[in-house]
């Protein structure tokens, strides 16, 4: 998220007490713990790392059966961190989504659409039809929407599940 947003994140690290050699320091802990052939993997890597997620909820999406993941976040109250887990403990999805009870945003417009105030959920719900695009990285996705208001054509870019800014789509 710092790529996109370098402010928020200083700001986040502030109300976290942590500094930026803090956050060096985790990622590079994450990062050797992913690369490790020794550490767990999939459902196992997150369990060592965030331990008992705060819920487990079954999902079905199509013919698969799977299991939601959700652990809380001090910095986001009324966000979880979803790990979607496959049978057999294989993870394919993971993101921050609304907690369960939480007010979800409902942007009207793109000018309602702020760093860090929506997840993906919500602004593909609050833009029919959005059309999901493909993201340059696997914790980036991306949506394509038309401002009501405008009628001008904008891409959603998030980290995570969380919106980081808009474009205006050249299509």
């Amino acid at each position: 998220m710092a790529d996109h947003q370098p402010g928020l994140v200083e700001d986040a690290l502030r109300a976290l007490g942590a500094t930026r050699a803090d956050l060096r320091e985790a990622h590079r802990r994450w990062q050797a713990m992913v690369r490790s052939r020794t550490f767990p993997h999939g459902e196992r890597r997150y369990l060592a790392v965030l331990g008992a997620p705060e819920a487990t909820e079954e999902r079905r999406i199509g013919d698969l059966s799977c299991r939601a993941l959700l652990w809380p976040l001090p910095l986001w109250p009324d966000l979880r961190y979803e790990v979607m887990v496959a049978p057999g403990g294989r993870v394919w999805n993971e993101w921050l989504v609304r907690a369960p009870g939480s007010p979800a945003p409902v942007p009207r417009t793109a000018a309602d659409l702020t760093p860090w105030c929506c997840t993906v959920d919500e602004v593909a719900r609050a833009f029919p039809p959005a059309q999901p695009l493909e993201g340059d990285a696997p914790t980036r996705w991306r949506l394509a929407f038309t401002d009501p208001a405008t009628g001008v054509r904008h891409v959603a870019h998030f980290t995570y599940g969380l919106l980081q800014y808009l474009d205006e789509s050249a299509s």
